[in-house]
């Protein structure tokens, strides 16, 4: 499988489900068992792109745009809020059966909050460079990421969002991509990226984690400054049924950074031989 071959264009079917009057939307491809894709904060569903074509071949692939990204609209209540608008946006797709929720950085603490709040919501997990609980330096961070962001505009912080997304060496090597993931940095709405910055820099999962019993598989970047490794190698050992996987030399986005690896560290979690 080729780099080429995963950038294909897909026929994308456009979904806007309505939830109490909200719209959620999201992008649909493929055929098979249910795959709801959930995007990073710093990345929106355009990061899947480079797995979306060899996904599509073997799963129903659900890209979503999480509430207040592309044309979801925003909620406020923090993560206990977008977690249930997407565990109601899941529930209207009326899957014939339990989807996998595969989550990448904001998005898999929103996966794994929704699978805390709807328990049975999803067959299994597959949680990307996230945890359940920041330290107090990476709660700092976040605080300072919404502060600069409020002071300069989110374009006065995309030097640091890029750091926190892939390391200096690869940024060096691919600046095309990372200009193109600059520019989808600066279009996220700036209330939906400050509401998301202060949930994660006071949230605690950790005490709900032995309430998750489906099958988990951590995946986490071995140069993620984002959400380190011992994020979710906490993650992992709080877990009942999961299994921890590092990507070597991968940052924030692996998916992204390397997909073929990516592809490769899913492929029997997910339960279908993806060639």
């Amino acid at each position: 499988m080729s780099i080429s071959m995963m950038k294909k264009d897909l026929a994308f079917r456009e979904l806007t489900i309505s939830v109490d009057g909200h719209r959620v939307s999201a992008r649909i491809s493929g055929d098979g068992p249910p795959l709801v894709l959930f995007h990073s904060l710093l990345a929106d569903d355009t990061s899947f792109d480079r797995i979306a074509e060899p996904l599509s071949r073997t799963h129903q692939m659900i890209i979503l745009n999480l509430p207040g990204f592309g044309s979801s609209d925003r909620v406020e209540g923090g993560l206990e809020a977008v977690a249930d608008r997407v565990a109601a946006a899941v529930e209207r797709m009326e899957f014939k059966q339990r989807p996998i929720f595969l989550g990448n950085g904001y998005g898999g603490f929103v996966a794994l909050m929704t699978a805390i709040r709807h328990p049975g919501i999803a067959e299994r997990l597959v949680l990307a460079d996230c945890g359940a609980a920041f330290s107090e330096p990476g709660r700092a961070a976040l605080r300072g990421m919404s502060a600069g962001a409020k002071e300069k505009g989110l374009a006065g912080i995309a030097e640091v969002a890029m750091r926190r997304l892939f390391s200096v060496k690869y940024q060096a090597e691919n600046p095309a991509l990372i200009e193109e993931r600059r520019k989808r940095f600066i279009a996220v709405d700036p209330q939906t990226f400050h509401n998301a910055c202060a949930a994660l820099a006071t949230l605690d999962l950790r005490g709900a984690l032995a309430s998750v019993t489906v099958p988990v598989l951590v995946l986490v970047g071995e140069y993620d400054e984002a959400t380190p490794p011992p994020m979710s190698q906490e993650l992992a050992a709080g877990l009942p049924n999961a299994e921890l996987q590092i990507l070597a030399g991968c940052a924030h986005v692996p998916q992204l950074q390397e997909p073929l690896l990516f592809m490769s560290a899913i492929r029997e979690f997910i339960g279908k031989q993806l060639n």
